[in-house]
């Protein structure tokens, strides 16, 4: 029997009706053709990438840029809503700090810079700068994987990165920003949301002739947490180890791993279906369809909570699975209904 028939026979052969479980069947037979060999202990780890964002200075947020700095080092203190979803799930976790502005690190110090530039003014930043971010998450990930991790996850924080996702996707996609701009985690305001699709529409078209590529459109208008999960992610089918993804930041990290790389989409799992107008458009890009993301919440905090919240469904479908009584156990015979003579 050939690896794929062994996982279909863990699978179908679970004491339950075919395809029961649906969603739940569905990517948990991908994290193991993932693997490419079963394993019957999921061991996450959720990876969060933490930077501010200069494009800010634009009047895009209703929030100070001071609360990613407040907010990442909540997590590290374990206050955060991150922090207690993964504490309550047994889910280790680790904040990056790939450029806060602050000049104290949060969390694991990989800091480039005090936060990206403003994307209206200049590009976000520096070909050395984007090489670092870039590195920042294949070194996350290579070291979670080499301790053992199976699943990772990723999440991330910094105020005004729905401004910096959406203007990679516009220019990913050429969609009009009206498509794919949404509040964010902000309250609903219609004139920041007009300030912020012009901010996108008018900031793509200033780096248009320096963008020739993916890893350019991420430079010029991105942000370091964008960088370093797309490049994490990449870095996870690099090393064959399925990932999650969380929401509209991390679907547009994975949008652009998928043009990069179209094998991708093998070790790739959605989570939760973000408020962000854009969310559908960044996961089709990697060959997600909006119907398969299993949670609908209206969910808009980031930092990985629905990220998270996939992978104890994933833990809960794996114990199943290898704890569950097999329809080979059924002796219906036994069970019949015996007549009466």
């Amino acid at each position: 029997m050939d690896y794929e028939a062994s996982v279909n026979d863990l699978i179908d052969g679970a004491a339950k009706p075919p395809n029961s479980l649906g969603l739940l069947e569905k990517y948990f037979r991908k994290m193991l053709l993932a693997w490419e060999t079963i394993h019957p202990e999921v061991r996450p780890h959720h990876l969060i990438f933490a930077a501010d964002n200069g494009v800010v200075e634009e009047g895009v947020v209703a929030f100070p840029p001071v609360i990613t700095y407040l907010q990442a080092q909540n997590m590290v203190d374990g206050r955060a809503t991150i922090s207690c979803f993964c504490q309550s799930n047994a889910i280790p976790y680790t904040v990056v700090d790939v450029g806060i502005n602050n000049a104290k690190a949060v969390g694991v110090d990989r800091k480039i810079a005090f936060g990206s530039k403003n994307f209206m003014k200049e590009e976000a930043m520096s070909v050395a700068e984007f090489q670092q971010a870039w590195q920042a998450g294949k070194d996350m990930v290579e070291q979670v994987v080499i301790q053992g991790g199976n699943l990772l996850s990723f999440g991330e924080m910094g105020i005004g990165n729905t401004t910096t996702s959406s203007a990679v996707l516009h220019a990913l996609t050429g969609m009009f920003p009206e498509f794919l701009v949404g509040y964010g985690a902000s309250p609903v305001n219609n004139d920041v949301l007009k300030r912020k699709r012009m901010v996108v529409s008018k900031g793509v078209e200033r780096h248009k002739a320096a963008m020739h590529t993916v890893e350019d459109m991420i430079r010029c208008v991105g942000g370091f947490d964008i960088a370093a999960i797309c490049a994490g992610m990449l870095e996870c089918a690099r090393l064959k180890t399925p990932f999650v993804i969380d929401g509209f930041i991390t679907a547009v990290a994975y949008a652009c791993a998928a043009k990069i790389n179209a094998d991708i989409e093998k070790y790739a799992i959605p989570s939760h279906m973000s408020k962000e107008p854009g969310m559908a458009y960044a996961l089709l890009l990697g060959n997600i369809l909006a119907d398969d993301v299993i949670i609908r919440g209206s969910m808009a905090l980031g930092e990985g909570t629905g990220a998270v919240l996939m992978v104890s469904m994933m833990k809960s479908m794996s114990y199943a699975m290898f704890h569950m009584a097999r329809l080979t156990d059924f002796d219906l015979s036994a069970a019949a209904p015996q007549v009466a003579m």
